[in-house]
């Protein structure tokens, strides 16, 4: 670095002769030989610097390849830092990274500790008084199935439930709510997998006459209760009685027979955004606005 000072503060003078030209001379001819004689001692100076710098340079070794991170070490060496701080940046993001990492370690930690585990205490049982036996297996008898869908069908007069079996032992329902809305219900054996909420207008089969269990409602009230009902499912759960679920589940879905009739239970509003109160609550039924269930 201080070779190539050097080689700048020659070079400079350099241009500085230049620049005087023939000055403090009394005549023409001892003003060309002053001249002269300092270009001469400017450009000696610069071929002296020069040649110490290569002799520097040749002295320095090739840059070693162990770097922390690898080849883009060799930013480094750019002169530019001003315009093109890369390697900064590079070192910059990497201890981010390592930060985030040991941060992300850390909170793993923490959450493991806790028990984030699904429990039945959510539906008013207590963890003495749940029932110990448990299902041996998820696949239940189909016979077994229906008689569960005919109980809750028979427990609702307003709700129609048609049971089909297009692909094997997993049962389809089309749940028909009054004039409200139609649901499509997947099961597997008895647990529920998937449902979607359409019109009551809507057409709800493919071309060759079977469900559509996989395009949604062309409304957005619809699409916003499809997304309830999921949350729904994700509420009701309890594997020890399967049945229970779905009754539950059933309970919660009929309160929707009054979509577009009962007002929000806290700002008493029919419409907001131009929507329904599409949210029920689990435990009450009540109907909420989607904003004001916060």
């Amino acid at each position: 670095i201080a070779a190539i000072q050097a080689l700048r503060s020659s070079v400079t003078r350099v241009f500085d002769c230049l620049k005087d030209g023939m000055r403090n001379r009394e005549t023409l001819e001892g003003r060309e030989k002053g001249f002269v004689a300092a270009f001469q001692e400017s450009l000696h100076s610069v071929s002296r610097d020069l040649g110490e710098l290569e002799r520097l340079s040749n002295l320095v070794g090739k840059p070693s390849e162990n770097h922390p991170l690898h080849n883009s070490g060799l930013l480094s060496l750019d002169p530019v830092q001003d315009k093109t701080p890369l390697y900064s940046q590079l070192l910059q993001a990497y201890k981010w990274s390592n930060k985030l990492q040991y941060h992300a370690g850390l909170a793993s930690g923490l959450l493991n500790q806790q028990s984030l585990k699904r429990s039945a205490n959510q539906m008013g049982v207590s963890a003495k008084r749940r029932p110990k036996a448990q299902p041996t297996t998820l696949v239940l008898p189909p016979q077994y199935v229906d008689d569960v869908i005919n109980r809750i069908d028979r427990m609702f007069p307003e709700m129609s439930i048609q049971l089909s079996r297009p692909n094997g032992t997993s049962a389809m329902l089309l749940v028909t709510l009054g004039k409200v809305l139609k649901v499509i219900v997947v099961m597997r054996s008895l647990f529920i997998d998937r449902t979607i909420v359409k019109g009551y207008n809507e057409n709800v089969y493919t071309e060759d006459g079977k469900l559509d269990i996989w395009s949604k409602s062309n409304y957005q009230v619809f699409q916003k209760v499809t997304d309830h009902a999921t949350t729904a499912l994700l509420h009701y759960q309890l594997p020890q009685m399967p049945d229970v679920v779905v009754r539950s589940f059933m309970t919660w879905l009929r309160s929707y027979i009054k979509l577009f009739q009962a007002p929000c239970q806290r700002c008493g509003k029919f419409l907001q955004d131009g929507l329904p109160p599409t949210w029920r609550d689990f435990r009450t039924l009540e109907a909420f606005h989607d904003t004001c269930r916060q």
